[in-house]
């Protein structure tokens, strides 16, 4: 009996190492495969040239990759600023003023919000975003455009990432002790004086990991993102300009014109780019959210 419960305590064990090992290598082994398929480039054109130029000429060997980094990074910084005001107050009102009822109807939702496929996500974006950015908010800057642009990627990008960050929001928010509000309350501070002095500051990191995570999944968004955004290599200089996003260059052309020398070691280039991007930003959220805690 005593060994029986030995060999499983030992294979339950071998198995959560095991298991544990294995995701700590995920990120390893696709970054080195990644790489891998990319060094070929590196024969043919400089780190230097691909960073910096804004020529994509994959016929004549040109790869400049600078107008879709420049497209990526500006379309994820629409999103957060839209995901936080609309992320953050929600998330709020939901766990420290609604009723119970109505938090448990309204997490109902956002789980359906949340598992919506991208691509609903795209075409709503080409029958109500890109028509809203045409017709309403780009004439009163003195603009005139199609709609497909940054700023309609950046909007859909936020729709589609918001329900990922506010489930997570709800949970930080419901993590934070009662006995601090109370201890708040009973010195005299308002309700309102309380979450923004106390239950704030404790969720804080909470916050920034929740924010962290939706931008590294907006990263990546692809397909609706995709539908919207216009996708003409340029370097946007306004939100209203058309961009081209990484995830959508790799998901236009990868399996096409591949017969191109080089154009597959220039898309792995781009999703090693994407990849290492994502990756920095996490470390510099963690970073973050360490200070914020040690404070």
């Amino acid at each position: 009996m005593r060994l029986t419960r030995t060999l499983k305590e030992y294979t339950a064990g071998t198995w959560t190492l095991f298991s544990v090992g294995v995701v700590l290598l995920m990120p390893l082994l696709l970054g080195i495969g990644i790489a891998l398929k990319a060094l070929p480039i590196f024969e043919h054109v400089t780190l230097t040239e691909m960073l910096t130029s804004g020529e994509w000429q994959p016929s004549s060997g040109k790869f400049g990759f600078l107008p879709f980094i420049v497209s990526s990074l500006v379309v994820t910084a629409i999103g957060l600023i839209l995901m936080i005001p609309f992320g953050l107050l929600p998330a709020i009102y939901l766990t420290q003023y609604a009723p119970p009822r109505t938090l448990k109807v309204m997490r109902s939702v956002i789980d359906i919000l949340a598992g919506i496929p991208s691509v609903i996500h795209g075409v709503w974006g080409v029958l109500i975003v890109v028509p809203l950015v045409s017709v309403y908010i780009a004439p009163i800057f003195g603009v005139n455009t199609t709609g497909y642009t940054i700023l309609a990627g950046g909007i859909v990008l936020a729709i589609a990432t918001l329900p990922f960050v506010l489930h997570m929001l709800l949970e930080v928010f419901r993590s934070i002790p009662m006995e601090l509000k109370e201890a708040s309350l009973s010195l005299g501070a308002t309700y309102w004086e309380t979450i923004k002095k106390v239950v704030l500051r404790k969720a804080f990191p909470g916050i920034i990991a929740a924010f962290a995570l939706g931008v590294s999944k907006a990263f990546g968004e692809t397909i609706a993102v995709l539908m919207v955004v216009g996708n003409i290599v340029q370097l946007p200089t306004s939100m209203f300009d058309a961009g081209y996003p990484l995830p959508a260059l790799i998901a236009n052309n990868y399996g096409e014109m591949l017969s191109i020398p080089m154009y597959d070691a220039a898309l792995m280039f781009a999703a090693l780019v994407l990849f290492i991007i994502v990756l920095i930003f996490n470390i510099f959220s963690r970073l973050a959210i360490q200070r914020t805690t040690q404070k």
